[in-house]
């Protein structure tokens, strides 16, 4: 994507990002940043066929969805030298004005240090030109966000300052560990998300269950509605209101107190797996949200300290290749550890 000034010259300031300077003397100005000149873009192939507003809102990290879509009406936005509207979808060699516009100043965040950023990097289990695949750690969210400096996808931007592009294609739960699909482009984006949504990538977790899972319990289809506790927390339940949600089931094995199972989400949905376990009766050990707390206790006093849910394997057609791989994501040592105790348990020789 290449970028010039108002004059024909080409934009300061670091690359794949607008030009800025502070004015730190105009009290209006203060404590923002200011981009000082008009930009022209030419829009590449990895940008063929985005929105334009979310192309502006890539374009200008931390502006208000509200000032896009007011330089856009007001035709301060130009594509091509005509005026557009904001679901115009941009092609290969477009080339988009952006006017001057003022935004606040990021405020400052701590860098993930190097020992979190190798952690990350040996947990890569697939990559190419398109994407990689991590091994996600329990305990590490997704992204930053909600009192979290930084995330596994501000962990890898960190590690690879390199990359042009790097934006998480689905998410884990915080506590959740295993596969999470990363895209290198733009189109990688596109093409992962489209395949997520027409179910054409299959997602295998495991979980560690209380009790003793039914052989013949094969599904449950609960419809989930998502809702917030007064402090704020984000909790689901099911809920007739809510979207229908489908999670098949198979037991792998038994051992005294819990099952492990193999669990395979149809639909999407926040919490899915943990609230279909759940209302099955048998919910997922180490779960602080939903497993009631006598349970937990007992979970504790085996030794398990994490949400025993693991994104075990992916099975998808790769972009370009299409090639179709099947891709395994080993268990932490935390969730090994408890399975080790309970079939020592099971076979009587716990001490």
């Amino acid at each position: 994507m290449s970028r010039k000034s108002a004059t024909g010259k080409p934009a300061r300031g670091r690359a794949g990002k607008p030009s800025h300077k502070v004015d730190r003397n105009n009290s209006a100005t203060a404590g923002k940043t200011v981009q000082p000149q008009v930009l022209w873009i030419t829009v590449d192939e990895d940008n063929q066929g985005q929105r334009l507003d979310n192309f502006l809102l890539a374009q200008l990290r931390g502006v208000p969805k509200g000032i896009i879509y007011r330089i856009i009406r007001k035709g301060e936005v130009r594509v091509n030298k005509g005026r557009v509207k904001p679901d115009r979808r941009l092609v290969a060699g477009d080339q988009v004005r952006i006017p001057p516009v003022a935004r606040k100043e990021k405020a400052h965040r701590p860098e993930p240090g190097s020992r979190v950023q190798r952690v990350v990097e040996a947990a890569v289990v697939f990559e190419d030109d398109n994407m990689l695949v991590v091994n996600k750690p329990s305990g590490i969210a997704v992204h930053g966000g909600s009192g979290l400096s930084f995330g596994l996808i501000e962990v890898l931007r960190s590690a690879r300052p390199d990359a042009r592009f790097l934006e998480l294609v689905h998410r884990l739960d915080r506590d959740t560990s295993g596969l999470v699909m990363v895209a290198k482009k733009r189109s990688t984006l596109r093409y992962l998300q489209d395949e997520l949504r027409h179910r054409r990538i299959n997602k295998q977790y495991h979980a560690l269950v209380a009790g003793n899972w039914p052989a013949k319990l094969r599904r449950v289809d609960e419809p989930l509605l998502r809702y917030e506790m007064p402090n704020g927390e984000r909790r689901v339940k099911v809920d007739e209101a809510g979207k229908a949600s489908l999670t098949i089931f198979r037991c792998l094995a038994r051992y005294k107190g819990y099952s492990l199972v193999e669990a395979m989400p149809v639909t999407g949905r926040t919490h899915q797996i943990r609230i279909h376990s759940m209302c099955a009766g048998h919910p997922i050990a180490g779960d602080d949200k939903y497993m009631d707390d006598v349970s937990l206790k007992a979970f504790r006093a085996t030794g398990g300290q994490r949400l025993m849910l693991h994104a075990r394997a992916l099975e998808l057609a790769l972009p370009v290749s299409g090639e179709v791989v099947r891709l395994e994501a080993p268990y932490d040592d935390a969730f090994s550890h408890v399975l080790s105790r309970l079939e020592v348990r099971a076979t009587g020789a716990d001490q």
